[in-house]
């Protein structure tokens, strides 16, 4: 298990998904599951970043596993910011066009979509968002 500790600013999302991706590389991650992971992180740690702390400032760890049985990675992003689980919204109705969809929710619910597992818990005081990508 391998982590990151940055300050949570959308400047850092580079950084973060270049830790993770050298985690992936280990394992020849392929390149459609290296994607969605990457938009997930730009998602999540970009909320994190525009919301956790707001107005204060804070720091966000990116912690990343990789399973072998099966082949998996477990990234959490974990944050002492503001309780917030974004996985107790309803999802978008995708149904709708964009100018009758209310604002917010489409980027959770495209992690939820692309990912083979999301959860949330909040625990001694940190928000610990965890994705699970089967490789």
């Amino acid at each position: 298990m391998e982590e990151l500790t940055v300050e949570a600013v959308v400047e850092n999302i580079p950084l973060a998904t270049e830790f993770v991706n050298r985690q992936l590389e280990a394992f020849q991650c392929p390149v459609k599951a290296r994607v969605q992971i990457d938009i997930a992180i730009d998602e999540l740690f970009g909320n994190i970043a525009l919301y956790a702390y707001h107005p204060e400032a804070g720091s966000v760890t990116v912690r990343v596993e990789v399973t072998e049985e099966p082949l998996a990675v477990i990234i959490a992003f974990i944050d002492n910011g503001k309780p917030y689980d974004p996985l107790a919204n309803q999802n978008p109705d995708t149904a709708l066009s964009a100018e009758e969809r209310e604002i917010g929710g489409l980027g959770i619910f495209m992690v939820k979509k692309s990912m083979d597992e999301v959860s949330y818990h909040y625990k001694d005081g940190q928000n610990i968002l965890t994705i699970k990508k089967n490789i």
